[in-house]
């Protein structure tokens, strides 16, 4: 299968490469602004560099998945990047993430780019549901997730560790009979 490059208004979401990995570290090394990931931040080029061929091997797993970068088509700019990831086919499953640089934060980019990834994932993954899981703290990205029709399913408890420590998070889900959300 080719990567499936989807256009929005003001983003391209396409396949990461190489040569996006400084652009990579640059927002994954934003320690503060990458609090809520799920990893501790990137420190080195080499660390970037492996994230992205660890995306690029997401479409070879027995799970796949599809991780897009989010090129601003204004100037080309790497702005972050969004996937579903984890397919279970035989449930129609799989999970989403997703993160912006702290620059591109507030314009409504991630929200236009993850319309895109769900359209597409509905559509071509023949999903019925997408789960994510955030971290309670991440009201933007809970305040996103439920704006674009999640629904909150419980907490799990000390789930995840990073930085650390263990951590609580949200499940979400999407269902495909809740997609698209309302425009309101």
């Amino acid at each position: 299968m080719s990567f499936p490059t989807l256009e929005t208004p003001r983003l391209r979401l396409r396949e990461l490469t190489l040569d996006d990995a400084p652009a990579l570290l640059a927002i994954h090394g934003d320690g503060p602004a990458m609090r809520h990931f799920g990893t501790d931040p990137l420190t080195t080029l080499a660390e970037a560099e492996d994230l992205v061929r660890r995306f690029a091997a997401w479409r070879q797993q027995p799970h796949p998945g599809v991780r897009w970068g989010l090129e601003r088509r204004a100037d080309g700019a790497l702005v972050g990047s969004c996937g579903l990831f984890a397919w279970n086919r035989e449930w129609a499953k799989c999970s989403t993430g997703y993160e912006l640089a702290r620059t591109a934060r507030g314009q409504g980019l991630m929200r236009e780019a993850l319309r895109a990834a769900f359209d597409w994932g509905f559509a071509q993954m023949g999903l019925h549901r997408i789960e994510a899981q955030i971290h309670p703290d991440n009201a933007p990205s809970l305040a996103l997730a439920e704006g674009l029709g999640f629904v909150r399913e419980g907490r799990l408890r000390e789930v995840a560790f990073w930085g650390g420590q263990r951590h609580d998070l949200w499940q979400l889900g999407l269902l495909r009979g809740d997609w698209p959300p309302r425009q309101d």
